[in-house]
């Protein structure tokens, strides 16, 4: 008589092969790198592949279960992939942002601020921008302790960016300056100054690029720029 193996036998011979298979597979897949973070979408299908040779005739893989492993595999291969795009995206963002940066060198960049920093001529440039035409513009310069240095009256002036000279200041003081503008009605309209800075370099040591300008020991970030000015004069 043929002697048959039992169902249960079967069973437990069948398990130990799928586990055995498992864990080589396993290895396998992790040999490269040594920790299962690193898992490919291929070191997966090989996983897959071998449960399915060696499941038990008697229990079967559950469809579900299949599916929502099928499911993980695409999620692992998606995320990589867009870990991938995102890596190029802030490598290129980074190299533009340094190109941006490089092409401002010798102009003047508007930040917000209120500050007139002279150079070595007594001369500094300020800007601000106007909310609506004014009738009447004036500037008030005044000192590091307070006083008046100069009054300027720049007369009407249309809305938007508007820049002025100052001169007459001393090289490496800091002014500050203030400018009120009526309409034609005489009522007040609403002011922006800037700080206007000349740039002499580009910072490449943090994680942005930065701007080194005169009259400045901290660098100014690219992104504080509200408007150029264009090359210094």
């Amino acid at each position: 008589m043929t002697n048959l193996a039992s169902p249960t036998a079967a069973t437990a011979a069948t398990s130990a092969a799928s586990v055995a298979a498992s864990t080589t597979a396993t290895k396998t897949a992790s040999s490269g790198s040594g920790s299962a973070a690193s898992l490919t979408q291929a070191n997966f299908l090989q996983l897959l592949t071998a449960q399915l040779k060696y499941q038990s005739p008697t229990n079967p893989a559950d469809p579900t279960q299949m599916a929502s492993e099928f499911a993980a595999i695409s999620t692992v291969e998606g995320i990589n992939g867009l870990n991938t795009k995102l890596s190029a995206l802030s490598t290129s963002t980074g190299a533009a942002q340094m190109a941006q940066a490089a092409s401002l060198v010798g102009k003047q960049v508007a930040v917000s601020g209120n500050t007139l920093t002279p150079g070595s001529n007594g001369d500094a440039t300020g800007a601000f921008s106007l909310a609506g035409a004014s009738s009447s513009t004036t500037v008030t310069v005044t000192n590091p302790d307070g006083s008046i240095a100069d009054t300027m009256a720049l007369g009407p002036l249309s809305a938007g960016q508007q820049s002025f000279n100052y001169t007459g200041g001393t090289a490496g003081t800091d002014y500050s300056y203030n400018v009120t503008a009526t309409d034609s009605s005489g009522a007040p309209v609403t002011v922006t100054p800037y700080s206007v800075y000349t740039v002499q370099g580009v910072n490449l040591s943090g994680s942005v690029p930065t701007l080194n300008v005169a009259g400045s020991a901290t660098a100014l970030p690219v992104t504080s720029v509200t408007t150029v000015l264009g090359a210094s004069s």
